[in-house]
């Protein structure tokens, strides 16, 4: 079983090790994060190395939670996002890894991006934590007044796709993303399918 938790600094050594599972594979939204300053963002810069310093370990947190709020600065572009960890319920200092979800669409996020991204460290996958981590982010969804979501996948990645097919999620179409990629658009409803 598993829960949905904010940032917070006690998982600092789990979270390390999840980085090195990952060894430079694309995780959404998770890992390391260096964005350059803008107009109104100061920028902000956590490398692998930076992130065994538990003060800079804390910053991350601090920042991930910080980008819920729709007053944060965040870079040019960005939408305010509720970033959660996915922890193992029965041993809650476990990060299996990280759902996202961004309040609002932009244009980007409407082609390709959509309002939820996840992503589930190596060691964790094949377990169903997908599925229940984007069941649990679907009622913060409707909480926000989203009747449905916009999830999207690569085109050859049937695990993500049948996590979103298992949650209800209705395929819109396939569309050409960023690198020539293509991408599967999914529309989620954020209400139980059986009320």
């Amino acid at each position: 079983m598993i829960t949905l938790v904010e940032p917070h600094p006690r998982f600092q050594r789990s979270y390390l090790c999840a980085l090195e599972e990952f060894a430079g594979e694309h995780r959404d939204g998770d890992g390391e994060l260096v964005l350059p300053a803008d107009d109104g963002f100061g920028g902000v810069s956590f490398t692998r190395d930076s992130l065994e310093d538990p003060t800079e370990f804390a910053a991350l947190c601090a920042f991930r939670i910080g980008d819920a709020r729709p007053s944060s600065p965040r870079p040019a572009g960005w939408v305010p996002c509720t970033f959660l960890w996915i922890a193992d319920a029965a041993a809650p200092d476990t990060y299996l890894g990280s759902i996202s979800l961004r309040h609002e669409l932009n244009d980007f996020l409407r082609e390709v991006g959509g309002h939820i991204g996840y992503s589930v460290r190596p060691s964790a996958r094949r377990r169903g934590i997908a599925r229940e981590a984007l069941r649990l982010m679907l009622p913060v969804a409707r909480d926000l007044g989203l009747p449905e979501v916009l999830v999207t996948c690569d085109d050859t990645n049937v695990g993500s796709a049948a996590v979103i097919e298992a949650n209800g999620g209705v395929l819109e179409d396939t569309r050409l993303g960023p690198g020539g990629v293509l991408k599967r658009r999914y529309w989620v409803p954020t209400s139980p399918a059986f009320d």
